[in-house]
């Protein structure tokens, strides 16, 4: 059991910290409205990621997988959704970064952006369906299950919690304040390119 743990958050540490939509998206929202956006934004994500865990459980995944009309729908509308949001931040206004513009009722906006980026992306469905496949079998009890499915959420909390406060910090948005036009851009071309990518998938 402390072998699948171990094991557990590992794989899950890695794809975290790996470069892709959903933390290009806390970073592009934290820094739009504060600690506040990303945390609501993260929330979106771990929902979405409750998502996937519930229909790899179901075996609803797997047929995701070996279906190619399923998986290239879920593929386009991600690889839509990601280019939208790129189109957006290209479009976005520079702002002071010093306090927290946005009102409290873009808050289920940031949280809705979370989960549909989370939930369209195919990637998550490969994943989680990976774990179940080499951590998580149908052999393993119930109760192992829950531990190890509870290990690999609380490594994300973990992990979206230290990444939006570091983004967050008065240093790091000063500096990127300095040049907040480009950065927008940046962003806007990081989603426009993973949309492509992700458009260009194979399974």
């Amino acid at each position: 059991m402390i072998d699948q743990i171990l094991l557990i958050i590992g794989i899950t540490t890695l794809v975290l910290v790996s470069p892709g939509p959903d933390m290009i998206l806390v970073m592009r929202n934290t820094l739009l409205g504060g600690h506040r956006a990303g945390l609501q934004t993260s929330a979106g994500i771990l929902s979405g990621n409750l998502v996937h865990i519930t229909y790899c459980v179901l075996g609803i995944g797997w047929l995701i997988a070996k279906s190619i009309v399923a998986f290239n729908v879920l593929k386009y509308c991600g690889a839509a959704y990601l280019v939208y949001l790129g189109i957006a931040s290209f479009r976005t206004r520079p702002a002071s970064l010093a306090t927290e513009p946005v009102p409290s009722r873009h808050g289920r906006t940031w949280f809705v952006q979370g989960f549909v980026n989370n939930v369209l992306n195919p990637k998550g469905t490969l994943f989680y369906l990976g774990v179940f496949t080499l951590v998580i079998t149908p052999e393993t009890p119930v109760r192992n299950t829950i531990v190890l499915i509870v290990t690999m959420n609380l490594v994300c909390v973990m992990f979206w919690l230290l990444f939006v406060y570091t983004v967050d910090r008065p240093a790091v948005r000063k500096l990127i304040e300095r040049s907040q036009q480009t950065v927008h851009r940046v962003f806007g071309a990081l989603l426009i390119f993973l949309g492509v990518r992700l458009a260009l998938l194979d399974r």
